[in-house]
């Protein structure tokens, strides 16, 4: 634990107290990184919103054009014909009440969980073991639907939950410390832009109030959103 406070202070002493435009900010974190493993780089997005209420919540998913670089364990909560159609897109495990009952045993092997609409009333006794651990299906995110192949094909593909915290802050990955630079950016501009889209009608006043890019273990660098929603603009 000392080495690594030792060495996050000293790559901190190479992050300057101003905002940097994201190109700048991607190389940098890469350049500062000391784990010797392969980070995750992480975006934290800082809403006007008070998540207290129901009516400021802000949740969805986006799908990166360049996944995550992450292999996620997809559950099925599925009946009748679903079942097989869940276990031929490639789902890790696939079942009815029978995996409910071995969820609520205390079964957590998994990543994502996609549900059929019709199965929803047997998961909500979940709700409480799922919720705080963001694995609840929701509507919103693509992951209540029928069309169960879609949805695990796009888990596979790169897709991205996201969910306002306590503080108004969304914590999401945008990818591994060894994907390019270019990579990162656009995996970057995609979950932003879909965060800016999400915006609740009773958010007023400044929506954006600030974003920080940092792998797993770094520290933060704070982005230019100025800059940023210029691009954006011109995107």
């Amino acid at each position: 634990m000392a080495k690594l406070t030792k060495n996050w202070k000293r790559v901190k002493e190479q992050v300057e107290d101003r905002p940097y435009q994201l190109e700048e900010a991607i190389s940098l974190v890469k350049k500062i990184r000391f784990a010797r493993f392969d980070e995750s780089v992480d975006l934290a997005l800082r809403l006007g919103v008070n998540p207290k209420y129901a009516d400021q919540m802000v949740r969805g998913s986006v799908v990166l054009p360049h996944g995550t670089g992450k292999t996620k364990r997809i559950v099925v909560i599925a009946s009748g014909e679903k079942v097989k159609e869940a276990e031929e897109a490639g789902a890790d495990a696939v079942g009815g009440e029978e995996l409910v009952k071995k969820i609520s045993d205390g079964w957590l092997e998994f990543d994502m969980v996609v549900a059929t609409p019709d199965m929803m009333r047997s998961l909500g006794r979940l709700g409480k073991l799922l919720g705080p651990r963001g694995l609840m299906p929701s509507p919103k995110t693509g992951t209540v639907t029928f069309e169960v192949s879609k949805a695990i094909a796009e888990i596979k593909a790169g897709k991205v939950e996201f969910r306002v915290e306590k503080g108004g802050i969304v914590h999401a990955s945008i990818g591994k410390a060894s994907f390019e630079d270019g990579k990162l950016k656009e995996n970057a501009l995609a979950l932003i832009q879909v965060v800016i889209k999400a915006k609740p009608p009773a958010s007023k006043g400044r929506y954006l109030k600030g974003i920080t890019i940092s792998t797993t273990i770094g520290p933060g660098v704070k982005l230019d959103l100025l800059a940023l929603e210029k691009s954006l603009k011109g995107a």
